[in-house]
């Protein structure tokens, strides 16, 4: 199976995007903290150049903080850049936001009278809209499990001299590495319709008994006996009601059943990826 998933509002809202990025003093990219190097778009950083720009590492509360913490230093670290973490719980305040602004941004082009607009920009199902409705108060954009569900830019007024735009979640268009584009659908960033469920629920399962068996056991209580991507999705078919016509194991369901618990969080916090050095 070879995943791809460009849908055309994404292509419209990208040269939406460019044009946008002409207007604002700095971004906020928005990333999956328990992948940030995967969720990161790579034509971003090639769109928005040198401006300044502040990372934020949501969905913190699914990842493991020690790994968090290590690619918020690692971001840190990176020229006009500052990196944040957002969770459930502990979202980014606008106060917090703001003064990551003023830390990148040249003093010499804020002008206390004037208006500045920033802009908060990510691929999709990492957080942005659930983030934005914090920052807002109330809710303006939609949130789930589904990606690309924000279709359009919106603004939200931050304090008297800045604006924060919202734009809709975009992938690129050529999913070069197969292996990225796996794990992005595997964290719901990919619409299900552009890939096989019961392929990424293997692939899902096959990743998590080689990095994660302690949470498989915690979550389902896994016995030792299984081994293989087939026996634990059997596994879970048999124990969470994933069993068609008597005793047939519906691999489909039991896919599901895993790919939910992974993205809900479930299955305990979940870092996929560690930070360079």
């Amino acid at each position: 199976m070879n995943i791809s998933w460009y849908p055309g509002h994404m292509h419209q809202n990208r040269k939406a995007l460019d044009k946008l990025l002409q207007q604002v003093i700095a971004v906020i990219e928005v990333l999956d903290a328990r992948a940030p190097k995967v969720t990161t778009n790579p034509i971003f950083s090639e769109t928005y150049r040198n401006k300044p720009c502040i990372k934020i590492l949501c969905k913190a509360d699914l990842a493991n903080p020690e790994a968090t913490t290590k690619w918020q230093n690692y971001f840190n670290t990176q020229p006009n850049t500052v990196c944040l973490t957002s969770a459930l719980e502990s979202t980014v305040t606008k106060k917090l936001l703001l003064q990551a602004v003023k830390r990148v941004v040249d003093r010499k082009s804020i002008r206390s009278e004037s208006k500045h607009d920033l802009v908060i920009i990510g691929i999709p199902n990492v957080g942005k809209s659930t983030l934005l409705n914090k920052l807002a108060k109330r809710k303006l954009a939609k949130t789930g499990n589904e990606p690309a569900l924000t279709r359009s830019q919106q603004r939200i007024r931050l304090d008297d001299s800045w604006h924060l735009i919202d734009t809709p979640g975009i992938l690129w268009p050529k999913l070069e590495n197969q292996d990225k584009a796996f794990v992005l659908a595997m964290l719901g960033s990919i619409r299900n319709t552009a890939f096989e469920t019961e392929e990424i629920g293997w692939f899902a399962a096959e990743l998590l008994l080689a990095h994660f068996r302690t949470k498989l056991i915690t979550r389902y209580g896994l016995s030792v006996q299984i081994r293989t991507p087939d026996q634990l999705l059997l596994f879970i078919a048999q124990t969470r009601g994933g069993l068609s016509k008597g005793t047939r194991p519906n691999f489909h369901k039991a896919s599901e059943t895993l790919l939910n618990d992974i993205r809900s969080g479930k299955l305990g916090p979940l870092s996929l990826e560690h930070a360079p050095g």
